[in-house]
C-alpha cells in the first residue's frame, strides 16, 4: 500500500505518492478545487487507483509553532477526507515546505507562470518525503542482545 502526500490549499492542491516500499514520494499532480461532489469523486479515484492506504497533510503552522486560521481550514479539510475516504490521516509540519519547493523550482530555472504551476505537488512531495523518512527512522528498533 502506499501513502498519499498533500499540499492543501484554497484553490488548489498538491499531490503526491510514495512508491510501494514507502521509500520514495513522486509528485502526481495538483487538483484544482470544484465542489464537494466533484472533489470527493476525484480523491475516492485517486486513493483506489494508487492504492493509498494512508494520507498526511501539511499541517500549516506559523514560525512560533502556533495555529493560525489556515490550520483550521486545513484541519477542517483533513476531517472530511478522513469521513469520504476512511483512511487514517496524518498531520505533519509543514513550515518552510513552500520556500523549499520555490528553491528547487529556481533550480530547475523555471519561470513564475511555472513555479506557480509546480509548486505545490512540490511542495507535496517534500511533505511525503519528510513524512517518510521519518517513519523509516522511528522503526529501527535496537535488537537486545
Amino acid at each position: 500500500m502506499r501513502v498519499l502526500g498533500i499540499d492543501y490549499g484554497d484553490r488548489s492542491i498538491g499531490i503526491a505518492v510514495s512508491d510501494r516500499l514507502l521509500i520514495a514520494a513522486h509528485a502526481i499532480g495538483r487538483y484544482q478545487i470544484k465542489n464537494r461532489k466533484a472533489d470527493a469523486e476525484y480523491f475516492k479515484t485517486l486513493v483506489e487507483q494508487h492504492q493509498v492506504s494512508e494520507i498526511v497533510i501539511g499541517l500549516p503552522l506559523q514560525m512560533d509553532g502556533s495555529e493560525g486560521a489556515r490550520v483550521k481550514k486545513t484541519r477542517e479539510f483533513a476531517e472530511w477526507l478522513k469521513g469520504i475516504l476512511g483512511l487514517p490521516v496524518v498531520f505533519w509540519d509543514e513550515r518552510l515546505t513552500t520556500k523549499q519547493a520555490l528553491h528547487v523550482l529556481q533550480q530547475q530555472k523555471m519561470n513564475g507562470r511555472e513555479k506557480k504551476k509546480f509548486k505545490d505537488q512540490v511542495a507535496a512531495t517534500i511533505i511525503l518525503s519528510d513524512y517518510l523518512e521519518s517513519k523509516r527512522e522511528n522503526s529501527h528498533v535496537p535488537e537486545n542482545h
